[in-house]
C-alpha cells in the first residue's frame, strides 16, 4: 500500500514523553499514530473518551490520588482518614 508523510506541530515535552512511553511498549511514534488512526477509522470515532477540565485541577487532584495509591502499594502506612480522603478527592 503507497505511504504518505503527515507533518503535525507538538509540544516538545509531549512529543518527548510519547517516544518514552511508546518504546517502553516497543512502537515509535509513527506506528502509534497509526494505531491510533486506525482506530479511529474503524470505529468512526475518537478511541477515548473527550471531556473538558481544568489542567492545573485535575493534574493537582491525580497527583493526589496516584500518590496516595502509591503509598498504599507499598505497603506504607497511610496517616489520613476515610474521611480526609474523601474530602482530597472532592477539593
Amino acid at each position: 500500500m503507497a505511504q504518505t508523510n503527515l507533518t503535525i506541530r507538538i509540544e516538545e515535552n509531549l512529543k518527548r514523553d510519547a517516544e518514552n512511553l511508546f518504546s517502553k511498549i516497543g512502537m515509535n511514534m509513527s506506528t502509534a499514530i497509526n494505531i491510533f488512526f486506525r482506530q479511529a477509522v474503524r470505529a468512526q470515532e475518537i478511541p477515548f473518551e473527550l471531556k473538558p477540565y481544568d489542567d492545573y485541577y485535575t493534574e493537582t487532584r491525580m497527583k493526589r490520588i496516584l500518590h496516595s495509591v502509591a503509598q498504599a502499594e507499598k505497603g506504607e502506612i497511610v496517616t489520613k482518614t476515610f474521611a480526609e480522603l474523601e474530602a482530597m478527592a472532592n477539593d
